[in-house]
């Protein structure tokens, strides 16, 4: 029997650990091809800086060029760092929009040609933090609640093309985030 991904072509950031990882796994437990994007390259994942423009360009393009197009393009990669507000920093601040916001919008958007051919998917990680307030989190609690709202407008823009695009608010997982 077939799994619910044989055939396609997937692409997972924060591929080396965690939440990515296992997203990793499970794709292709179900039959999917996929690459991994990480800042920490291995076994079956591409070198990436998700909040780096020419990073995720150029992984994008690899990784499109290996599978072949891109079915599924899933956004995993997160940071998060405790902080009470009054030592919240610009550096942090700046951090967590570029990995957990910024990231996951450069990411879709290297990929969208080839979203656009195949008629792909994209799910991305945001977080219960988007939807409810948490203390000593607010730059997360900020990115988390900005990748909601750019998905939703994605979904309503790409739904045009056939590319769905989805995001799931997960509430606290075991996992060793980086800071």
């Amino acid at each position: 029997m077939a799994g619910r991904f044989e055939g396609k072509r997937a692409v997972v950031t924060g591929a080396s650990g965690g939440v990515g990882r296992s997203t990793v796994e499970l794709l292709e437990e179900e039959g999917a091809t996929v690459v991994g994007l990480d800042l920490a390259a291995g076994d079956g994942v591409l070198a990436c800086d998700v909040s780096d423009e020419g990073s995720v360009r150029a992984a994008v393009a690899q990784a499109a060029e290996q599978l072949g197009g891109i079915d599924v393009v899933v956004n995993v990669a997160g940071i998060d760092q405790f902080r009470r507000f009054e030592d919240l920093d610009t550096a942090t601040w700046q951090r967590h929009l570029g990995v957990n916001l910024t990231g996951p919008m450069l990411v879709t958007h290297a990929a969208l040609p080839h979203l656009r051919e195949s008629r792909g998917n994209v799910v991305t990680i945001s977080s219960i933090a988007g939807l409810r307030a948490q203390p000593y989190q607010a730059s997360y609690c900020a990115s988390k609640a900005g990748v909601i709202m750019l998905m939703k407008s994605l979904a309503l823009e790409l739904a045009a093309d056939g590319i769905r695009v989805n995001t799931i608010c997960p509430g606290g997982v075991q996992t060793d985030l980086p800071t």
